[in-house]
């Protein structure tokens, strides 16, 4: 699951939980942004959004640097 999230940021630029959840079946995003952070820099921005119920909210998007 490491190299598909990885792979998945170089193809797409970015990735968010919500991404990995729906697109690589991922529930553990922040585990392999670790993982992958031993070997290559990522960095992570939050982004405010709205939830299915019209409430402010924020979340992680990450990314790799360098």
């Amino acid at each position: 699951m490491k190299q598909r999230v990885l792979d998945y940021m170089l193809k797409f630029g970015s990735i968010t939980t919500k991404q990995a959840y729906e697109d690589l079946g991922c529930s553990r995003l922040s585990e392999y942004i670790r993982q992958i952070r031993q070997d290559v820099i990522v960095l992570d921005e939050w982004v405010k959004g709205v939830n299915r119920y019209g409430e402010k909210t924020e979340y992680k998007k990450y990314y790799l640097g360098g």
